[in-house]
């Protein structure tokens, strides 16, 4: 899972939405599904040697799209300069850094934590960013705290035992959690500035040569277990990656920022339906009612975004 929500500046009040919002969820699907390809990964692939080989897909997938985009700009006589470049490049290995934390340590959680439960503990990033704007000087709103408060008491459902204890899996997605929040301001911040598609190829290839590098210092990656773990490898690399990130790119144009978010926070609700269906993971009523106080906690951060959007609006 990696969603990247890059095109929030863009002006889009009037434009029709119905199409969008059917790509966002058709993403969001992708991307909850895609915990259930990183557990019947693990099952053949160690942690770093999985995400070097989707990462590296995920890349290779966005590099069409770009040859597209840049035959497109060539039409219509755009050049890039050498400042964006330099600027694609920064920020794209700034953002594969952090990704490569956040994405493995969410690996590791998966070996021991369930993709339902992985889904919603990721999910928190969806809280962690705003409270990460307090330190930039944003202010937050009151929605904000109870959002938090609320995703805090379903976290405990979820990752924490009758007996008060919390297993390693859930620690470690947690920890990744916080990666994925800085990940995702460090793309809003250069997002902002350069080509979206560019960034995040920079990214994954960036991600995927320092997992591959891992790779090889910790793990012995054999042929036949890639072999046996190719169809998760591409759809996480290819599908997730790839075809939903072009989803998101091309239904963020007609379709506001805030619902935006709402529509791709689903991913959390389909890691669990997908769970259910393709691991038969069947969660406990503890850690249903988990998963609903979080989910409820999304909810009231996004909908805190979307009055704020409306009253910064001119």
């Amino acid at each position: 899972m990696v969603v990247i929500d890059i095109m929030r500046g863009s002006n889009m009040q009037n434009r029709h939405r119905h199409p969008g919002s059917l790509m966002l969820l058709v993403a969001a699907i992708i991307w909850g599904s895609t915990f259930v390809a990183q557990s019947l990964g693990a099952e053949h692939l160690e942690p770093f040697t999985f995400q070097a080989l989707r990462s590296l897909m995920g890349a290779l997938a966005l590099l069409p799209l770009i040859l597209v985009m840049n035959a497109l700009k060539q039409k219509k006589g755009q050049t890039q300069q050498a400042a964006t470049t330099k600027e694609v490049l920064t920020g794209g290995t700034l953002c594969g850094l952090v990704l490569f934390i956040a994405i493995n340590l969410q690996q590791f959680g998966l070996v021991e934590t369930s993709a339902g439960k992985a889904g919603f503990i990721t999910a928190l990033y969806i809280v962690i960013v705003p409270i990460y704007g307090l330190f930039l000087g944003h202010q937050a709103r009151p929605a904000l705290w109870l959002a938090g408060l609320i995703a805090a008491v379903g976290l405990y459902l979820l990752s924490v035992t009758e007996q008060f204890t919390i297993g390693r899996g859930d620690v470690l997605l947690i920890i990744g959690a916080f990666f994925f929040s800085i990940q995702i301001l460090l793309v809003d911040h250069y997002g902002v500035r350069v080509d979206g598609v560019k960034l995040c190829t920079v990214q994954f290839l960036v991600c995927g040569l320092l997992s591959s590098a891992a790779m090889f210092l910790f793990e012995t990656p054999t042929l036949a277990n890639i072999w046996k773990a190719i169809g998760p490898l591409l759809y996480a690399g290819v599908l997730s990656s790839g075809v939903a990130y072009t989803l998101q790119i091309l239904a963020q144009r007609s379709t506001p920022p805030a619902i935006a978010s709402l529509l791709m926070s689903l991913e959390a609700v389909f890691a669990v339906i997908t769970g259910i269906i393709v691991l038969k993971e069947m969660p406990t009523l503890r850690e249903v009612g988990g998963s609903l106080m979080m989910f409820i906690g999304i909810i009231v951060a996004q909908r805190a975004s979307i009055r704020k959007d409306a009253a910064a609006t001119p």
